[in-house]
């Protein structure tokens, strides 16, 4: 039998405010651990992006014995593998925008003794070596190439 004065239990206006608080206590404190951990992200997916771009044009390099260069854009945040077809846009020279998604770097300095390109000859050794430095965010990287072998590694 169904008693018509029967009570509906809900949440009172205090246990919402409380809950709420909770959660927006703990977003608070998540949202920059988030943050963060893009930025590493970012930049390390850029990082191995470029070593292997740079491995790329050594071996190239080395397949058609003809030289092969790698230029950087530091106030564009980019780079051209020049001679390379972009994958995306046929007829075009191979570009990375390092400022777009998913990189969205904020700063890319590249030294090469003194300029901002690197030449690969025909046995893929590069004409010098040189540092790219990356940023996103808080997370700095540092890509080296080595002058010796023309191998790319990525340290902090």
């Amino acid at each position: 039998m169904l008693r018509i004065n029967q009570r509906i239990r809900a949440f009172t206006f205090a246990e919402l405010v409380v809950v709420l608080l909770i959660i927006g206590l703990f977003t608070a404190i998540a949202a920059p651990r988030a943050a963060s951990s893009m930025s590493n992200y970012r930049a390390e997916v850029a990082a191995y992006r470029i070593v292997a771009d740079l491995d790329y044009a050594r071996r190239n390099a080395r397949t058609t014995g003809a030289n092969q260069m790698v230029s950087f854009d530091q106030v564009g945040r980019s780079y051209l593998l020049f001679g390379v077809a972009d994958l995306d846009r046929s007829g075009n020279t191979y570009t990375v925008e390092l400022s777009e998604e998913p990189y969205r770097l904020r700063a890319v300095k590249a030294d090469f003794g003194g300029t901002t390109a690197v030449i690969f000859d025909g046995y893929g050794l590069p004409d010098s070596g040189g540092t790219i430095k990356i940023s996103s965010g808080s997370r700095a990287m540092t890509v080296t190439l080595d002058a010796d072998t023309g191998k790319a590694s990525v340290g902090p």
